[in-house]
């Protein structure tokens, strides 16, 4: 048995239970002040305040003195696409000089130019250049990840993907949850083929999905319903055979045009929908109405000099709402979580308590993981961040540097 204490917490801050938080719960935190936690084998065994120490804390293997600074859960990322060859910097100037996100994928480059660099990069190359992702965002506080395929669109290059996150997943202190994106895009060899979206479609309900699941390489499915992507016929046919297989369900959606998407991750169940710059009210209506979780991306936002989604919106009518980073080489290159929660402040409007929740329990419930994460509660992994800030309005107010002082993982500092 292996134990850790941490005494001295000035305010240990967090949501309470393992469900999203929508609405007025958004912004309810549990606030303790001159805390104390201690971890055993993992897991949380006690949580006191007013300055008393567990009962054997002061015996615990590790002690630690946050030296009355704030804890809070560990942050969980939702939304990455985190494996892939190469980067985008080139797309730079062709970004001053007008052109849109859909200007350069019709071009071939955007996520295309990624998928080519992508299947040429080996596993190895790919795992090594996870992995130092991987280590970054841990030391800025994230405990908990989600990853996307989707920068393969063939067989061997989707499944080489997911089999890096799987063996990351195992060998990382990270916890890694897989989400198969095979529906990112439309690969340049079905481009000029009457049809050509759905034959990918077909291809990927025939061969991808099942082989996938057979082979438990992820627990989620994604599809991109956007104009030039996935239409709203194509990506329910895929999200209804993944549905058949068991895997939960999210949905990238209303990103530039609104074409369906939100309304169909409510119509379908999917545990959430992300992007969601263009929303209507339609959109929102079907998510409120079906408990889908909206996966906010600020940070995307500011990168593509793009509106911001409505989150009020989405908190008055009671959708949970989550924020990402949504990390990848094109419009997103920052894993950075902590900007955007500061963005999430400035840009959503959103109050601190409801930004930690939408950094902790809200994402950790649409990867599967609200049990084990999310909170601090006896019973759960013990996963926490002590950092360099008295409160939740600093962590808000200040950014640009990495406040994280402290963190720690299933009750070992990593």
């Amino acid at each position: 048995m292996t134990t850790l204490l941490v005494k001295n917490i000035g305010l240990l801050q967090t949501p309470v239970g393992s469900f999203s938080h929508g609405g007025a719960a958004q912004g309810e935190n549990l606030k303790l002040q001159d805390a104390a936690i201690l971890i055993e084998d993992g897991v949380i065994k006690e949580i006191t305040s007013g300055g008393e120490i567990p009962a054997g804390g002061e015996n615990a293997d590790t002690i630690i003195d946050a030296e009355g600074h704030l804890v809070t859960p560990g942050l969980v990322e939702g939304h990455t696409h985190m494996v892939f060859g190469g980067y985008r910097q080139h797309e730079i100037p062709m970004k001053l000089k007008g052109a849109g996100y859909l200007d350069i994928l019709r071009a071939g480059g955007g996520i295309l130019d990624t998928v080519r660099k992508t299947r040429a990069a080996s596993f190895q190359e790919l795992y090594d250049k996870t992995e130092g992702f991987l280590d970054e965002m841990m030391g800025l506080g994230v405990t908990t990840c989600e990853a996307k395929s989707g920068y393969g669109l063939d067989f061997d290059t989707e499944v080489k993907m997911l089999e890096v996150l799987k063996k990351l997943n195992e060998d990382h202190p990270m916890d890694v949850v897989s989400t198969f994106m095979g529906a990112h895009a439309i690969p340049e060899e079905y481009k000029d083929i009457e049809g050509g979206a759905d034959a990918f479609i077909d291809l990927l309900c025939r061969d991808l999905l099942p082989y996938v699941k057979e082979h438990q390489l992820a627990d989620f499915a994604d599809v991109f319903t956007e104009d030039s992507v996935f239409n709203y016929a194509q990506s329910k046919k895929y999200l209804e055979k993944a549905k058949e297989l068991g895997f939960g369900l999210k949905v990238h959606a209303d990103e530039i045009e609104a074409i369906g998407g939100s309304e169909l991750s409510g119509e379908m169940g999917a545990v959430s929908c992300e992007h969601l710059i263009a929303i209507n009210e339609k959109g929102l209506a079907s998510m409120a109405s079906n408990g889908v979780t909206a996966m906010c991306l600020p940070a995307t936002s500011f990168y593509l000099g793009a509106d911001f989604a409505p989150a009020r919106r989405m908190i008055e009518l009671g959708i949970p709402v989550a924020v990402a980073s949504d990390f990848n080489p094109g419009s997103c290159p920052s894993l950075n979580l902590q900007f955007v929660m500061n963005l999430a402040c400035i840009k959503y409007r959103m109050l601190p308590e409801e930004v930690l929740t939408a950094v902790t329990i809200n994402p950790a419930c649409a990867i599967g993981k609200g049990s084990l994460v999310g909170t601090l509660e006896v019973g759960k992994q013990g996963d926490l961040v002590i950092w360099d800030a008295p409160d939740m309005d600093m962590l808000c107010y200040r950014f640009g540097s990495n406040l994280a002082l402290q963190v720690i993982k299933k009750g070992m500092l990593v």
